[in-house]
């Protein structure tokens, strides 16, 4: 089952009522890759909560100064960290009950 946050039902009218972007903006950042949402079967995009919490957090660091490529390699990087401790914390658990794959 997904997470309510995760689940793609949100019209980007309805994303740009709540951030106050643009439906430009939020375009481009997902020409940028921050955000990817979901496409119907007519291409309409579709958001999730989680996807509107990355919006705004982009928009503060934009604020803030900071382009859009930085805002991708921090993005990636705490991806790749999130990852990195999925992974230990998996081989701990395996470690300690005896888990093989």
């Amino acid at each position: 089952m997904i997470p309510y946050k995760e689940k793609k039902v949100i019209s980007i009218g309805t994303v740009t009522e709540l951030t106050g972007l643009t439906e430009r903006k939020i375009r481009y950042y997902e020409e940028r890759g921050l955000i990817s949402p979901k496409r119907t079967e007519r291409g309409t995009r579709k958001y999730s909560f989680s996807d509107i919490e990355t919006l705004m957090n982009i928009a503060d660091k934009r604020e803030e100064g900071v382009q859009t490529k930085e805002i991708k390699k921090d993005m990636d990087n705490e991806k790749k960290m999130a990852n990195i401790r999925d992974d230990l914390l998996r081989g701990q658990l395996n470690a300690h009950f005896n888990l093989r794959r």
